[in-house]
């Protein structure tokens, strides 16, 4: 699947800000202004200004609706989903070159919220999933201590981790583990 560069750079801030969720023992990623100044930082989020806890509540409301479209049981779903928060990010493409990058599209309007923003780009690259027919690549982590989200870019769809690093080659050591175990009986 032949993915455009800011098309995955979307796709991997669309992915981070779902993993930012509480989970079990993981607090909240986004737990305050600071968290949300890094989260946009460190995605190189560009036109974030000063951003208050109204911007907060309205990206952590983008980020649960983004983790709706990963749980979602079919493209039909997924689509509306995608289709009701790009809507509402008010969406006005524009080809743009900016900050030493190659041309490439932005979704949002300008002056856009940092929660439009993200629901505007990252939903568009949500769309472009979908409308390949890969709403499937849409996973979370197979582990069963990790329920992260990822997007399954492998040619064949056959990741099932979030990272083969991590949760991946944990149960792989365990499962040699076992299996040195039960022949040693």
């Amino acid at each position: 699947m032949l993915i455009p560069h800011d098309t995955r750079i979307a796709l991997e801030t669309v992915v981070d800000l779902v993993n930012t969720a509480p989970d079990g023992d993981a607090g909240d990623g986004l737990a305050d202004l600071a968290a949300l100044y890094s989260f946009a930082e460190r995605h190189d989020i560009s036109g974030v200004g000063t951003l208050d806890d109204k911007d907060l509540g309205a990206v952590r409301d983008v980020r649960g609706r983004f983790a709706e479209i990963f749980a979602a049981p079919d493209a039909r779903t997924a689509a509306d989903l995608v289709n009701g928060l790009v809507a509402a990010a008010g969406t006005t493409p524009q080809l743009t070159d900016h900050d030493g990058y190659e041309w490439h599209v932005h979704y949002f309007a300008p002056g856009a919220s940092i929660a439009d923003h993200l629901a505007a780009d990252c939903g568009m690259a949500l769309a472009f999933i979908v409308v390949a027919g890969e709403q499937e690549r849409l996973r979370r982590c197979e582990a069963p201590d990790c329920r992260d989200a990822f997007v399954d870019l492998s040619r064949n769809r056959s990741r099932r981790y979030c990272s083969s690093r991590t949760c991946g080659n944990r149960l792989h050591v365990a499962a040699y583990r076992a299996r040195r175990r039960e022949a040693a009986r």
